[in-house]
């Protein structure tokens, strides 16, 4: 009669060879998944089978052969796809397709190390990559791997051990008050004349001045309500919430209830007159009433009234529609208006971001520290 297995043991037996082998159940992302270990002798085999039964029942589901490749596949379709804006997933998808899978696809999950990734980032840097790519190849990773460590895929996130390259500082080209004036100026009577009155008075994202809509507006009350900005996928246009989920309620400037008088006025000509209008409320759209593209507003109107203006720059350093954005941030930040304000009027999640990207446009306090000082101690 053979003798009874005690706990723990599992199926080991010996093999015809000599060598001895064991086998225990595992939970897969498949379903139940028999794992066959073997050794030189049953202490050996004992030890493996006992480690693996731990492993399953300490809730890591291991599958020996899911490899990233296929995880980032899954992650994409069950876990991002809907979660995000639609453009989001999309960059997503394009930064696992083109740049992870190809060289780390093949690569077992459970296999992955710290090494794999960080390879992945000095070859991409070779192959001519900016930091600030890599540096987003990186989150799309980092953010899987987290997936996959909740999902009890893996021990630990590996991506977290990895040094990505450093961000680079973006350029940022405000006008000064001087120029900002004479920009306006030049924009008088062009037909988006009003878009760049609100961009520069109000510092709107260019997706949020695209979906803004006339019922977003109260000219009475010099309000305006920001509650949605429109984003280009591949399905097409998509209106989706603001960059911190929220919206916000924004004072307009008197030139701007004027300027978006006057805009409202030329629209309703725009519209009788076109045979196919599209009237779906958009405060900024094409003759025929359809979403702006952020190229028909940067080179169709910007570069050209920057022209007329005289201020193209002479260094290679484009001005694009989100600098007028951040010209309207250092021109109130220049007027000693609190940072705080400025936070809230451009929609940062948080004033640290206002602070850390504006800091050297607010005015140096001088000896106002000191004299403080002097006058608390007497």
């Amino acid at each position: 009669m053979p003798k009874k297995r005690g706990n723990g043991e599992g199926g080991v037996y010996k093999r015809s060879n000599g060598r001895w082998a064991g086998q225990y159940v595992v939970q897969t992302p498949t379903g139940p998944k028999r794992k066959t270990v073997s050794g030189a002798n049953k202490t050996e085999v004992l030890a493996k089978v006992r480690e693996g039964m731990a492993e399953s029942t300490g809730g890591v589901v291991f599958d020996d052969n899911l490899t990233l490749g296929e995880f980032m596949e899954r992650w994409l379709h069950d876990s991002v796809k809907g979660g995000v804006k639609a453009i989001t997933f999309e960059q997503y998808r394009r930064q696992t397709r083109i740049h992870i899978i190809p060289v780390l696809g093949s690569t077992k999950l459970p296999k992955l190390t710290p090494a794999h990734i960080q390879s992945l980032y000095q070859r991409k840097l070779d192959e001519g990559l900016s930091p600030t790519s890599v540096r987003y190849i990186h989150a799309v990773l980092n953010r899987a791997l987290k997936q996959a460590l909740r999902w009890r895929f893996v021990r630990e996130n590996v991506a977290a051990a990895t040094d990505p390259p450093k961000p680079q500082t973006k350029t940022m080209s405000p006008l000064d008050a001087e120029q900002a004036k004479r920009f306006l100026d030049a924009a008088r009577r062009d037909r988006l004349e009003a878009l760049f009155v609100v961009a520069v008075t109000a510092g709107l994202r260019i997706g949020e001045l695209s979906g803004l809509r006339w019922e977003d507006l109260d000219l009475d009350r010099k309000t305006m309500r920001v509650a949605r900005t429109l984003s280009r996928a591949k399905e097409g246009p998509r209106y989706t919430t603001p960059k911190t989920g929220k919206g916000r309620s924004i004072a307009l400037t008197q030139r701007a209830v004027e300027s978006l008088r006057s805009h409202r006025t030329a629209q309703n000509k725009e519209r009788l007159a076109a045979a196919d209008y599209e009237d779906s409320g958009l405060v900024f759209c094409t003759p025929t009433g359809r979403p702006l593209s952020r190229e028909r507003v940067d080179r169709g109107s910007l570069q050209p009234i920057l022209g007329r203006a005289g201020l193209v720059p002479t260094d290679g350093n484009r001005i694009t529609p989100h600098d007028l954005r951040h010209t309207c941030a250092t021109l109130l930040l220049s007027q000693n208006v609190h940072p705080k304000y400025v936070q809230e009027l451009l929609g940062h999640a948080k004033i640290a971001m206002t602070l850390d990207r504006y800091s050297h446009w607010i005015p140096s306090m001088g000896d106002h520290t000191a004299r403080a000082m002097e006058a608390a101690l007497g």
